[in-house]
């Protein structure tokens, strides 16, 4: 893999000519494990701050059942209210779901599965292979109702699992590669306890199949180490990472996960090494603040408070 190193330092830095592409998915990710209901207009509020701040990709709800993820139960009433101008994704777990979504018009869809069977069988009750098989299905039906579309994929666990532990690179490769073979236009890595170190990354980047241009990274920052992974994974040559907002979000099923990297903290460190984001700081800081009210909490995201406070 090309690395993107200059020599100068013990890190690189880029005049501006190569651009980091960040997904959002604080209005599905952050918001979906959150006990306190969050209105459908505060969700359309806060996705709007959003694409004005100059995000392009937003992953903004869930087709799953209202009954397993009650937070995300309104996406037929959100989805025709999101303003023009992004491009929006939708998780969609099975057929069910994506006959949903497909109905509204989404044409960007993302599927899930993990490299443990331990985890899948307690977050979706089925093992991995089961799991690539819905996704298969769910695949080609889509490309047959929306030849056009785009199917972003997530492999969790793919470092380590909360019950099965660590997970060897060749096993979180493996379904990264099967999920590549199914069709997925791309393919996150997540970090879903957000465990891993920088060597891990390197390690696991190593095993991968799936194309650079293919491939995004989905680090959580429970332990204070998703800037640090995202530093490794632009040294490889990548450049799309995943990020929540005010850094909302963690995992119901993995004890003590904390939230997602935060987009302000990903934004402010790609704009000091000279990657582009099209991402205005100040209004991304304030994006969330409505939202983290609306659940109860205080701004926490490095970046965000710095801004904030400087305001």
């Amino acid at each position: 893999m090309a690395s993107l190193r200059n020599g100068a330092g013990p890190f690189f830095r880029r005049e501006g000519d190569v651009k980091v592409r960040i997904v959002e998915v604080g209005p599905r990710d952050g918001l979906q494990n959150e006990a306190t209901p969050v209105s459908t207009q505060s969700k359309a509020a806060f996705v709007a701050s959003l694409a004005a701040a100059g995000l392009h990709e937003i992953e903004a709800t869930s087709f799953v059942s209202p009954k397993w993820v009650p937070q995300l139960g309104d996406a037929e009433e959100l989805w025709p209210r999101l303003p023009t101008g992004p491009l929006y994704s939708a998780l969609v777990p099975n057929l069910r779901g994506l006959e949903r979504a497909v109905g509204l018009g989404v044409r960007r869809i993302a599927l899930f599965t993990a490299s443990s069977d331990l985890f899948t069988k307690r977050n979706i009750n089925m093992t991995v292979e089961e799991s690539l098989a819905v996704a298969g299905e769910v695949i080609r039906a889509f490309r047959k109702s929306v030849p056009e579309g785009f199917v972003r994929t997530y492999v969790s666990t793919a470092f380590e699992c909360p019950y099965a532990g660590r997970m060897a690179p060749s096993v979180t490769a493996g379904v990264a590669g099967r999920l590549h073979d199914l069709g997925a236009d791309e393919v996150a890595m997540g970090d879903t306890i957000g465990v891993a170190s920088p060597s891990e990354v390197r390690s696991l980047a190593s095993t991968l199949e799936v194309p650079l241009s293919k491939t995004a990274w989905h680090f959580h920052d429970t332990r204070g180490t998703a800037i640090a992974n995202v530093a490794a994974c632009l040294e490889l040559g990548y450049s799309s990472f995943d990020s929540s907002a005010g850094g909302l979000g963690g995992c119901p099923y993995a004890k003590g996960a904390g939230g997602n990297l935060a987009t302000e903290d990903l934004v402010y460190f790609c704009s000091r090494e000279g990657f582009e984001t099209g991402v205005d700081l100040p209004s991304l800081a304030r994006a969330s603040l409505p939202v983290l009210e609306a659940v109860g909490r205080s701004p926490f995201a490095r970046a965000q408070l710095a801004v904030l406070a400087a305001s």
